[in-house]
């Protein structure tokens, strides 16, 4: 089956003036434009392509690949706002349609916006939507604690920063838990640092405990080399200091180097951290 809003991998059937004719395994047929046909090619052979619907509503297929497929979340700038609905790029000659009523605000061009997209059922049109909240489920998690996640940034609120987890929940990290500047659309990797009542997902971008030691201690040890093994950064230094410096909360650097110094690796004066 042909599937709108995916890759397929179709095989070349039959050459035409308007391009070529690719076929599935059910004998589903769509017709690639000459555009994105490969100069040297042969009957049979298997070609990886987007599957879309043109201006005429026509199944179509590409070998562009697109910066969202079906079931993905992305950050899109909007393109240009009809009397319909915004219409976004999305890095194909037909730009992605976003409905009014799919705007949590109403979007503007030039604007960027994260969207997910869908396959509408009554219109059969891959469609966006930045009303993302509703595309994800926590009533039954598919993570747990301390599981390693793939995020993408959402949307901030009062207590910190709501991201996306595995496309699929709604997760948060804290003001508190953030050590580097992060924007909307961001795609990073986090740790479950905490279920709470309700599934809710409390999500931080280091590891926890003693798994936070070697990563943490790795950035140290790449500062102290590209600062001719030298930091002047202790025990005593401030928070913001060493946020800035490090990108990481004094608790998680006082535990890197700790491990460190176990490991005769560094040398702690009262000027800063030297490396052995």
């Amino acid at each position: 089956m042909i599937e709108l809003g995916q890759i397929n991998t179709l095989e070349i059937l039959r050459e035409t003036d308007h391009g070529i004719y690719l076929i599935d395994d059910e004998d589903n047929e769509v017709l690639l434009p000459n555009r994105y046909v490969p100069e040297i090619f042969k009957i049979w052979d298997k070609l990886d392509v987007f599957v879309y619907l043109d201006n005429e509503e026509r199944p179509v297929a590409t070998t562009d690949m697109p910066y969202i497929m079906k079931g993905d979340f992305a950050l899109l700038r909007c393109n240009q706002v009809t009397d319909y609905g915004a219409f976004l790029d999305w890095g194909l000659v037909k730009e992605l349609f976003c409905p009014f009523k799919e705007q949590a605000f109403k979007m503007k061009p030039g604007g960027w916006y994260l969207v997910h997209c869908y396959l509408d059922e009554k219109t059969d049109r891959l469609v966006a939507s930045s009303k993302t909240n509703r595309f994800l489920n926590n009533k039954e998690l598919t993570v747990a604690e301390f599981d390693e996640v793939d995020l993408i940034v959402s949307h901030p609120s009062d207590i910190g920063m709501n991201v996306i987890v595995n496309k699929t929940h709604l997760g948060l990290i804290y003001k508190n838990q953030i050590f580097k500047d992060i924007s909307v659309g961001d795609k990073l990797k986090g740790i479950v640092k905490k279920i709470r009542l309700g599934n809710k997902l409390d999500i931080t971008l280091g590891q926890i405990g003693y798994r936070n030691i070697e990563p943490n201690s790795e950035r140290i040890i790449q500062e102290l080399n590209d600062n001719s093994g030298f930091i002047n950064l202790t025990d005593k230094s401030s928070p913001e200091a060493i946020k800035d410096q490090l990108q990481m909360s004094k608790k998680n650097f006082k535990k890197a180097v700790g491990a460190l110094y176990k490991q005769r690796l560094i040398e702690i004066k009262q000027d800063g951290i030297y490396l052995v």
